[in-house]
């Protein structure tokens, strides 16, 4: 009688084992990590890179500093895509016994080769060379080279981006300026230049400079 109990208790055991593992095999996983690639022969993280599931429409992203988490399921097909660098698919093992899942996803530069471009202005150094001599300067022309390069002028460009808009790296370096500074007060209230002996010096100066009266209607 006791040797029969004994082999119910066993046999009780293996079948709630199974059939905890099943459940185990079954349910969601949180599956996080980080994301990174090579820069500088130095391996650093990838902000905002896109992590979805291609089959099911939909996903995540990383955050700044390349971490990201988000519900899967065993076989699910996870895909990274970030810009310039070469898009990863994955597959979330089928066998995990576990709820969770982490990695790190090594992602490497996507090298696009393009055609070698030359342009010429003109077929041949001779040709350039005619219309250099027959090129006519006029004092029309040479007064509207001297403004333009008129001190008065540049300096009034470099402050009005009407003038002369950004460029290209200009609007990036912008662009990255405000990141970053934004990037210094996530989770919590950025200074308020109220509070900033700068700032009240530079509203003293400008109220001595005159700067805020109102000018008279010619």
């Amino acid at each position: 009688m006791i040797r029969s109990a004994f082999h119910y208790t066993i046999l009780l055991f293996i079948l709630l084992n199974i059939t905890n593992r099943l459940h185990a095999q079954s349910g969601p996983i949180q599956f996080s990590g980080m994301i990174i690639t090579e820069e500088g022969r130095k391996l650093v993280p990838v902000p905002y890179a896109t992590v979805y599931l291609p089959e099911k429409n939909r996903g995540t992203y990383a955050d700044y500093r390349g971490f990201f988490s988000m519900v899967v399921e065993r076989g699910d097909k996870v895909r990274f895509k970030y810009l310039g660098l070469e898009t990863v698919t994955i597959t979330i093992p089928d066998t995990l016994t576990q709820d969770r899942y982490s990695l790190v996803q090594l992602m490497p530069a996507d090298t696009f080769n393009l055609p070698e471009t030359v342009i010429f202005p003109w077929p041949s150094r001779e040709h350039f060379k005619i219309e250099f001599l027959k090129m006519d300067v006029t004092p029309e022309l040479q007064r509207r080279a001297a403004e333009n390069l008129a001190n008065e002028y540049l300096a009034e460009a470099r402050k009005n981006p009407d003038i002369v808009p950004y460029g290209g790296r200009e609007s990036a370096n912008f662009y990255l300026r405000q990141q970053a500074r934004e990037y210094v007060y996530i989770g919590q209230t950025p200074p308020m230049n109220i509070f900033s002996p700068l700032a009240w010096g530079q509203f003293f100066k400008a109220w001595k400079d005159g700067k805020f009266k109102k000018k008279k209607e010619e």
